[in-house]
């Protein structure tokens, strides 16, 4: 199993990797062997107090999910707030499958979320929809999930925000011309926090047009990690 994960990811990516892997098995052999998957995850689900186990029933949840998603999204609702944070970044990924087999559906659940009061239910719906793999189709109709993230516009909690900045960031990356527009509606607003969102949404756009993007933002310095623009 460890020999199927590439190289460059061992590191970053070898647990969610292992996780999708035995997750994916177990529900293949549980549906060979005519054994109700979705009720043997459910038990591990609830008897697991860590979450390498946790995760692993989580993950044949959403592939029972594919199949009938009604049963399956309290799980996510429950991991997405979980105490550990492994298993709310999990939460995420698994889920990402549920939106690209029902994309209605699934916009009309994290319309509901977004509006949640715990600051992690609102991380997880912007990360879930960031267009990574299963949601690169957002690139060609972003307004699937900007019609949500636009709940989060004036988010004051610091990890959603950022997720939502990171979103935005990446949608840049193919649509340029429409995250400027949003940028300057963000500074436009006058709210700090809006402020701040648009300044991250700018990390990857300032490496190209620095000097376009400062003005937008109205400053005359951008900096980002070890990166620091003038004018």
């Amino acid at each position: 199993m460890y020999d199927s994960i590439p190289e460059n990811k061992r590191i970053s990516y070898g647990i969610v990797h292992i996780v999708k892997l035995l997750s994916n098995s177990i529900f293949d052999i549980c549906s060979e062997k005519n054994i109700d998957a979705f009720d043997f995850a459910k038990k591990l689900f609830e008897s697991s107090s860590e979450y390498k186990s946790k995760s692993v029933a989580l993950g044949i949840i959403s592939n029972y999910g594919l199949k009938d998603y009604s049963e399956v999204l309290i799980y996510f609702e429950r991991s997405a707030i979980s105490d550990d944070w492994i298993m709310r970044e999990i939460s995420q990924m698994f889920f990402r499958r549920l939106i690209k087999k029902y994309p209605n559906e699934m916009q009309q659940f994290l319309l509901k979320l977004v509006k949640s009061e715990n600051p992690n239910m609102r991380r997880f719906v912007a990360e879930t929809l960031r267009p990574v793999q299963e949601n690169k189709w957002f690139y060609k109709n972003p307004d699937y999930s900007l019609e949500i993230l636009l709940h989060l516009f004036k988010e004051k909690s610091a990890y959603p925000r950022t997720a939502v900045g990171n979103n935005l960031s990446d949608l840049s990356r193919h649509l340029p011309n429409l995250i400027k527009k949003i940028v300057s509606e963000l500074v436009e607003s006058g709210d700090k926090n809006s402020y701040w969102i648009a300044y991250r949404a700018c990390r990857n756009m300032v490496k190209k047009n620095p000097v376009e993007i400062m003005k937008l933002l109205k400053t005359n310095d951008y900096k980002y990690k070890d990166r620091d623009y003038k004018v």
